[in-house]
């Protein structure tokens, strides 16, 4: 299966934001985008600093939306591509498509402290869906699918932890985290406002409208 394997803070360094790829890790100092705010192999002898086109900010948010969800460009395009044949808004939908990934609802429930940490765990085969056991990432959830941990996986030191730390974890309105058993369930689809995001979809849109 292909994936990134660079770096994660060179991606948000490239786009000038925080787009929290390495969980806790964000928000203390020890962070690339605190410690140098600049895209990587930038200098400033070297370079002028040029004002973007509206192409070039329409390919940023679409980097920004694809560095955010983990997801590479081939599969990005299936996604706008299903979000296409969707009725509704194109850029709504694929918003709710990427937050349906099954690696974002165990990220949205508190299981991890990031979306690599959760699609790590999925691939590891740490979760079931709906009682059976899933490894796939990108598989999309529905209403009224429960995810919850494997049997074998709650005898691992990280669940053990993560048991302690779970009461304080905040879930959006579309999920349902029950803390004593760490079950989660999808109680509805997502809409847009419900998902915070820190790209603009209408430029996806129009990225990929030309």
């Amino acid at each position: 299966m292909a994936r990134y394997t660079e770096a994660v803070c060179r991606l948000c360094r490239r786009v000038g934001e925080k787009l929290m790829l390495k969980g806790d890790r964000c928000y203390t100092s020890k962070c690339a985008l605190e410690r140098r705010n600049t895209p990587p192999g930038y200098r400033i002898t070297a370079r002028r600093r040029t004002k973007k086109s509206d192409r070039g900010l329409q390919l940023q948010e679409k980097q920004k939306a694809r560095y955010t969800y983990g997801v590479l460009e081939r599969q990005f395009r299936k996604f706008f591509a299903e979000a296409e044949r969707l009725p509704g808004v194109t850029g709504e939908n694929l918003l709710v498509l990427l937050e349906r990934r099954l690696d974002n609802v165990v990220y949205r429930l508190g299981f991890a402290s990031s979306r690599a940490q959760a699609r790590q765990l999925v691939r590891h085969g740490h979760f079931l869906l709906n009682g059976r056991k899933t490894n796939i990432p990108s598989c999309l959830v529905k209403p009224g699918d429960v995810i919850s941990w494997r049997e074998g996986s709650t005898r691992t030191e990280y669940y053990k932890i993560l048991v302690k730390e779970i009461e304080d974890r905040i879930v959006p309105s579309w999920l349902l985290l029950d803390k004593e058993k760490t079950v989660g369930r999808v109680q509805s689809l997502p809409v847009a406002a419900d998902i915070e995001v820190k790209f603009d979809e209408k430029a996806i849109v129009e990225y990929y409208s030309r």
